[in-house]
C-alpha cells in the first residue's frame, strides 16, 4: 500500500478477514502429469543441438514438438528470461498470468506452460528441474518465477532517467527480429512476459512488494522441458547475473547460459501426439 488507509477500520474488520480462501483451480482438474511417459522420454535421448546465450544477450532456437531442451548454468550463477511462442504462428505465445494461476508464482517439474486464448493449450511441460529442492525458503522466496515479468528499457529509465539497451525485453526482441527477419518494431510487438529460469523472488509479507535475492543455481544446475507443440524460444541472459543486488547493470558479475536440445527415441513417443487447441466450443471470447 503506497499511503497509509485514508478509511476508519470497520467493526466488522476481523470478521471480514477471517473469511476461509477458496483455491481458484485445483491442481486435481488439471490434466495429470504423466510421469512415466517423461521419464520414458528422457531415458534415452540424443543430443541434437547446443547453443550458447552470451552474457546480456540473448538467442532465439526452434524446438520441435516431442524434443526435450535443457537451459543450464555452466560457469556461474546466471538468471535467465524465456520466452516461448508457436514456431508456426507467433500469435500464440506463453501465457504467463494464467500459468501461474494454474499452478503457482514459482514453477517446477510436472508443471505445464500454457499458452494464451483462443489456443490455450500446453506448450511445454517440465520435465526435470535440479533446483527442486529449494522449495520456499524462510523469506517466502522460490526459484523459476512467473511472477516478474521481464527487465525492461521503459521501466529502466521511468525509474532511473536512464537509458540502457541490455535489459532482457531489448535483448529478447533482437534475439527474434534476427532469427525471423523482422524489424526490431515488429519484433518487439511479440516479446511477452517470461518464465524468469533460475531467478530466486517472493513477496514482502509485511508491503507484498516483489522481491529478488542471489540465485541458488550453481554451475550444473538446470531445467529441462518437453515441446508439447513446434516451439521458437527466446533465453536471454539477465545483465542483472544472480540478480542478489539488481537488474539492468553493466557491473554484475554476469555468465553465459547454455541450451541443449535433445531427441527421444521414436519408440517413446508412439502414443504420443502434439497438444491440441483448447476444446471451447463457443468461437471466440463473445460466444
Amino acid at each position: 500500500m503506497a499511503i497509509p488507509a485514508q478509511n476508519p477500520v470497520p467493526a466488522d474488520a476481523a470478521a471480514r478477514r477471517a473469511v476461509e480462501p477458496v483455491t481458484v483451480y485445483t491442481l486435481d482438474k488439471l490434466p495429470a502429469y504423466d510421469q512415466e511417459f517423461y521419464e520414458s522420454a528422457r531415458s534415452d535421448m540424443t543430443l541434437v543441438e547446443e547453443l550458447i546465450v552470451p552474457p546480456r544477450d540473448a538467442r532465439a532456437f526452434e524446438v520441435p514438438a516431442g524434443h526435450l531442451f535443457r537451459i543450464l548454468n555452466t560457469e556461474g550463477t546466471q538468471v535467465g528470461d524465456l520466452n516461448l511462442w508457436n514456431a508456426n504462428d507467433l500469435s500464440e505465445r506463453f501465457y504467463s498470468g494464467k500459468t501461474r494461476a494454474l499452478h503457482a508464482t514459482h514453477v517446477s517439474t510436472g508443471d505445464r506452460l500454457w499458452s494464451n486464448f483462443p489456443r490455450f493449450r500446453p506448450m511445454a511441460t517440465i520435465t526435470h528441474d535440479t533446483l527442486d529442492w529449494y522449495g520456499f525458503d524462510e523469506f517466502g522466496a522460490g526459484v523459476h518465477d512467473v511472477i516478474g515479468t521481464r527487465c525492461d528499457p521503459y521501466t529502466n529509465h521511468m525509474l532511473t532517467g536512464q537509458d540502457y539497451n541490455y535489459c532482457c525485453h531489448s535483448t529478447l526482441t533482437r534475439a527474434l527480429a534476427a532469427t525471423r527477419g523482422l524489424s526490431l518494431e515488429e519484433a518487439e510487438t511479440h516479446v511477452h512476459d517470461v518464465v524468469n529460469v533460475f531467478m530466486c523472488t517472493g513477496y514482502t509479507r509485511d508491503t507484498n512488494e516483489y522481491f529478488m535475492k542471489a540465485s541458488p543455481a550453481r554451475p550444473g544446475d538446470f531445467i529441462e522441458l518437453f515441446a508439447e507443440i513446434d516451439l521458437l524460444a527466446g533465453l536471454s541472459t539477465c545483465p542483472g547475473g544472480d540478480c542478489g543486488a539488481g537488474h539492468s547493470s553493466d557491473t554484475a558479475p554476469c555468465y553465459p547460459i547454455q541450451i541443449e536440445i535433445y531427441r527421444p527415441r521414436e519408440e517413446h513417443l508412439a502414443n504420443w501426439s502434439p497438444a491440441q487447441s483448447n476444446g471451447y466450443g463457443g468461437g471466440n471470447a463473445a460466444g
